[in-house]
């Protein structure tokens, strides 16, 4: 069955995963760094976030991953579970299980993440942000009722389009 990818933050507890038992050894940022590479070959991740345990856990770390795909995010849960990831000893992988009010907003993503989402489902790295052609189309009816499509294009030089880096004067 195919999966729905939409163009927003995941927000779903099914594309977040929790890592928990990392060791205190290494910092947060190696632990980001190796947490990222690992589970990356599972699927595209929108963002890991590496911190401290309470207090009252003893040292250590624990993780937040978020996944575009929630079959990514169940199938990386289902390899790494009790696995030693990116260190000696086991670590434990779950799904997120905390629910959502029904009609949060969904948060759109920024266009770099956009880019990233696109080049990694499409295969493609070369996305454009300007307009290359703009097609218009005009239908007139007439008195028979017959309908007459006129096609009119616009190249981008005609409109004159201001590159992003150039400031509006």
């Amino acid at each position: 069955m195919a999966e729905l990818i939409p163009f927003a933050v995941p927000s779903g507890s099914d594309k977040t995963l929790l890592v928990w038992n990392l060791s205190s050894g290494p910092t947060a940022e190696a632990l980001h760094r190796s947490l990222s590479t690992a589970l990356s070959r599972f699927g595209l991740l929108h963002s890991v976030r590496v911190l401290p345990n309470a207090a009252v856990a003893g040292p250590g770390f624990y993780a937040v991953v978020k996944f575009y795909s929630a079959r990514d995010a169940r199938r990386a849960q289902k390899a790494c579970d009790g696995s030693p990831l990116v260190q000696s000893t086991p670590v434990k992988v779950h799904l997120g299980s905390r629910h959502k009010a029904a009609g949060h907003q969904t948060l759109p993503l920024n266009s770099s993440r956009c880019q990233e989402l696109a080049n990694y489902y499409f295969g493609f790295n070369g996305w454009s942000k300007r307009i290359i052609k703009v097609s218009c189309f005009a239908c007139e009816q007439h008195s028979q009722g017959e309908e007459d499509f006129r096609d009119f294009n616009v190249e981008e030089e005609e409109l004159g389009l201001l590159e992003q880096d150039q400031p509006l004067t």
